[in-house]
């Protein structure tokens, strides 16, 4: 097991607090071994639309919301990084597609896990692969 952290904050003043924080460590570093990548430092940070938006203009110049932007600190094997989290675009997200907010918020956590493992998802089969490795570790998380 690694003793390497995982480590969870909140940004711009947010109140909002992980449930089952143990579980969802393990189960993110159980996604790291099985992707045959090591874990390295891993920070994610859940914030607010307006913080996450004003992150995706100043580094990503895109004038876009977002749920998750993932900074890839990764070398070699070792996966390192930043994963900011928009709470409101999962809450947004869950409502849509009609998912439990818990459910919404696991698939955000490990798409930014899987951008850190080397997965993109910029074109369509991209995105069906990602898609497809999301719902595989949400079924190692909550079965089925």
């Amino acid at each position: 097991m690694s003793l390497v952290p995982i480590h969870f904050q909140t940004e711009d003043g947010l109140s909002f607090l992980l449930k089952d924080k143990r579980a969802i460590v393990a189960w993110i570093k159980k996604v790291i071994k099985q992707q045959g990548k090591k874990q390295g430092e891993i920070l994610y940070l859940f914030c607010t639309d307006k913080y996450l938006l004003k992150i995706n203009k100043r580094f990503l110049k895109h004038d876009t919301y977002t749920d998750i932007i993932t900074f890839d600190y990764s070398e070699g094997n070792k996966i390192e990084g930043e994963i900011y989290i928009s709470v409101e675009r999962v809450k947004e997200n869950a409502a849509t597609y009609k998912q439990p907010f818990n459910k919404e918020l696991a698939r955000t956590l490990i798409h930014g896990v899987l951008h850190l493992c080397g997965h993109t998802d910029k074109t369509a089969v991209a995105k069906k692969k990602m898609r497809q490795l999301e719902d595989d570790a949400l079924c190692m998380l909550y079965g089925k």
